[in-house]
């Protein structure tokens, strides 16, 4: 069950996303349909913000982890 709402999660995601990027400058600026979605410098700053908040939290991992390692030596 937690694998499937997982995907679900992210295929309602993918979706949005694409339609964001890829359809919504093909709409008109007025369109009522605009309104779902936030302003397009968004989704390029989005993407940014969770690599370098993924990048941190790995960085920090790995750093913690060399630390305990050579301790223990």
């Amino acid at each position: 069950i937690v694998g499937s709402a997982m995907l679900l999660v992210a295929t309602a995601i993918f979706l949005y996303y694409t339609t964001w990027t890829i359809l919504m400058p093909f709409v008109d600026t007025g369109h009522p349909l605009h309104d779902l979605f936030p302003p397009r410098v968004w989704a390029i700053r989005i993407p940014v913000i969770l690599t370098l908040l993924g990048s941190a939290v790995v960085g920090s991992f790995l750093g913690i982890v060399m630390i305990r390692s050579s301790r223990r030596k």
